[in-house]
């Protein structure tokens, strides 16, 4: 399937992270209900799955600002396979007062036990991946294995000589915590594996699988950790200044992200190769990407790091155009898609329009205003992504039961239609629009409210917890959508 070929022609898609697939144990994962999920989508007609990003998260689950830019999620490791290979022997679940990751935690370290014993057939494959992904993967589960030794601090609250990387202290915990350190590496090697298995299914189903590149990095993670040098950090390792966004539309105070910035010229120096490494990875998971916060690539909020709010930063311009044109002579014509949501400026639209990205449309943005809005239809153009909301809206129906007076007005009067007809209104406005690919959140499809939010920006706790249900997706959910895609054709 090439890889250039997803606005070739108009599709349509779902918005879906995997931790939100049903299931057990906390969250989704990579099992039997992914497939089913991908089942739907093709008896729906959509062709495009967009999950977000897939990284290690930290203990607010968000996977935006993740412990590596490589690795992937090992909460979404299903347990079925295991068993299925032999490594796992059935059990009676999780044990009095044991949560779902603490289970899966203790069971994927029996499946490696099982592994060492059960899985000759196997073992030259992760000879190989081990070897592979050695740049990222030795210090990514060295990593873990300090963190985990020192009750999970942060790399720069470890004492000096790990903080620092000292290349004795190294040598000697690499020994000490050799079992933590290969427990996390083939906890990655299963990630990958999984991964790569759904997204063949998806690929032989005619689904493309669409992924997300958060433009910055969590502080707290091993690329920071291991690569210091690609980052505006003091001798310390302290962030002198850190990522965010003025005021907007999500935030009156703007939001203060706290990610260290790159250290620009030290990138350009090194050739864009830490850039390099990073897409090389996301390239073999997915066939699209997004690039969150794409105007970062124009110019980026720098925002002092002892500030309380994001209000008092600064522009700052960033390398954009040298960079795309690096990833370009690399990677060849890459299936990028430009986050260009909030501030964007006429410098950030050429920078998007020069190397022909789509940028983004997302309709709960559209009414309210006047005829000059961006986000309705009548400004859509063909290269183009439209939503109707994204993973940092609210639901749809949430989002309209919401509404001003006058903002419903003009959405009527724009749209014509009865508040009856939500969310679904606005979903066909999205399919009906000329963009090529229409994505529509997995809520919007169910039609629920604003309890069945994914994600709220600037507020850390409660989010990236959503699961929908089975008994959710009535038997009509496939024909109805079906119908839908081929009377706008988008299958």
């Amino acid at each position: 399937m090439s890889m250039a070929s997803p606005f070739e022609r108009r599709r349509a898609g779902l918005l879906l992270h995997p931790t939100s697939l049903p299931g057990h144990y906390d969250n989704g994962d990579l099992g039997p209900n992914a497939y089913r999920f991908l089942d739907l989508m093709a008896a729906c007609g959509f062709t495009v799955w967009q999950t977000l990003p897939l990284g290690p998260p930290h203990e607010d689950l968000s996977p935006y600002s993740a412990q590596s830019v490589h690795a992937g999620n090992p909460r979404l490791i299903a347990l079925e396979p295991l068993l299925e290979a032999g490594w796992l022997q059935p059990d009676n679940g999780p044990q009095l007062g044991e949560d779902g990751w603490a289970y899966r935690q203790r069971r994927l370290v029996e499946a490696y036990q099982g592994f060492q014993t059960h899985g000759a057939a196997e073992r030259d494959a992760y000879i190989i991946f081990q070897r592979h992904h050695a740049h990222w993967l030795d210090d990514y589960a060295l990593y873990q294995a300090i963190r985990a030794a020192h009750r999970q601090k942060a790399w720069c609250e470890w004492p000096r000589e790990l903080r620092d990387r000292h290349p004795d202290t190294l040598i000697s915990v690499r020994e000490e915590y050799a079992p933590v350190i290969a427990q996390r590496k083939f906890e990655q090697f299963l990630f990958f594996q999984q991964w790569i298995r759904l997204k063949q299914y998806a690929n032989q189903r005619n689904i493309l699988i669409f992924g997300d590149i958060p433009l910055f990095v969590g502080y707290d993670s091993a690329d920071v950790w291991a690569q210091r040098e690609a980052f505006l950090l003091d001798q310390e390792g302290r962030r002198e200044v850190v990522a965010g966004v003025p005021p907007d539309y999500f935030s009156a105070t703007g939001q203060l992200w706290g990610n260290p910035h790159y250290d620009w010229e030290a990138m350009r120096q090194m050739g864009f190769q830490w850039w390099k490494a990073r897409i090389r990875t996301q390239l073999t998971q997915f066939d699209l990407l997004r690039i969150d916060h794409f105007r970062g690539l124009e110019a980026y909020w720098e925002v002092p790091a002892q500030a309380e709010t994001a209000a008092h930063g600064r522009w700052q311009p960033a390398p954009g155009d040298e960079l795309l044109k690096s990833l370009r002579e690399e990677f060849g014509r890459l299936p990028l898609v430009a986050e260009d949501l909030g501030i964007i400026t006429p410098e950030v639209e050429a920078l998007r329009d020069a190397h022909g990205l789509p940028g983004m449309k997302v309709l709960h943005f559209a009414f309210g205003g006047d005829a000059n809005n961006p986000y309705l239809p009548h400004h859509h153009i063909r290269n183009t992504v439209v939503y109707t909301g994204t993973h940092d809206n609210n639901t749809t129906l949430g989002w309209f039961n919401e509404l001003d007076a006058g903002t419903r007005s003009h959405l009527f009067d724009y749209l014509g239609g009865k508040p009856e007809q939500m969310p679904e209104l606005l979903v066909r406005t999205a399919l009906t629009s000329v963009a090529r690919l229409a994505i529509i959140p997995m809520q919007d499809v169910l039609a629920l409210d604003s309890e069945h939010r994914m994600n709220q920006p600037g507020i850390a706790e409660g989010c990236w917890r959503w699961r929908f249900r089975w008994e959710q997706v009535g038997p009509q959910v496939a024909g109805h959508y079906r119908h839908l895609l081929e009377l706008y054709g988008r299958t």
